[in-house]
């Protein structure tokens, strides 16, 4: 039996409680501060990474190359089943493969988490494509050297996108990391591509009254990729 759980995300008393149902991790924290990611499942440490935010700074105004703070939340994956290292155009793999810190080849790779933001200080964030996705700059993760994505080493954003579903929330923010305790040592999650079919979110438009995007959400067919409705050119991030 899938269970339901409510996660109330404590930092703004003006969110709504989201609600999450299976048992899949769902809580991402980016800190800018220490350039990391933190994957969270229960209020409990799944796994950190090293990421890259912008070297632009903070903020979400249109014209500006900068990593939005505050509340988001995965609503497309793409990347199902490509090989580490794939290189990606406008969303679609070019079927070329790119090492690590291949010299002039500052692109996306592996995987993509398409992110909306939530908030009004992060409302532009999925018209200006913010992802987080792979690189083949690794040698830049670590510090502050994205176009306004959050970049993460192609080995590790596999594993990332492999453990969280459409509808997982993202908060980026400017300080450290919270101290959570860890999960059980071992603790494994199946892979993205063998769990069965789930809802996805839908995008929901300005003008759509919440609760009928609710009801539209949890109609909608399980997807990974973009659709032939988001051909927003996306720009080197």
């Amino acid at each position: 039996m899938i269970r339901c759980r409510f996660i109330p995300l404590y930092v703004s008393l003006f969110l709504p409680v989201i609600a999450f149902c299976g048992e899949r991790p769902s809580r991402i924290i980016v800190s800018i501060k220490e350039q990391k990611l933190m994957l969270m499942e229960d209020g409990q440490k799944i796994a950190v990474w090293p990421v890259s935010t912008s070297k632009f700074g903070l903020g979400d105004d249109w014209g500006r190359m900068t990593t939005p703070l505050g509340f988001m939340q995965v609503v497309q994956k793409i990347g199902d089943h490509a090989p580490i290292g794939a290189a990606f155009h406008n969303r679609r793999f070019t079927g070329e493969i790119v090492p690590p810190n291949t010299p002039g080849r500052d692109i996306i790779t592996t995987r993509i988490m398409w992110l909306r933001g939530l908030q009004p200080e992060n409302a532009h964030a999925f018209s200006r494509c913010i992802y987080i996705h792979g690189t083949a700059e690794e040698r830049t993760i670590g510090r502050p050297s994205s176009y306004g994505c959050i970049r993460m080493k192609a080995a590790d954003v596999a594993q990332l996108y492999a453990q969280v579903p459409i509808g997982a929330i993202v908060e980026v923010v400017p300080d450290k990391l919270p101290k959570v305790p860890n999960a059980p040592k071992g603790t494994v999650f199946m892979q993205d591509e063998l769990r069965p079919p789930q809802p996805v979110p839908a995008i929901r438009a300005a003008d759509e009254p919440v609760e009928q995007w609710q009801e539209n959400a949890a109609r909608a067919p399980h997807t990974s990729h973009s659709s032939k409705t988001d051909n927003a050119v996306a720009r080197r991030m």
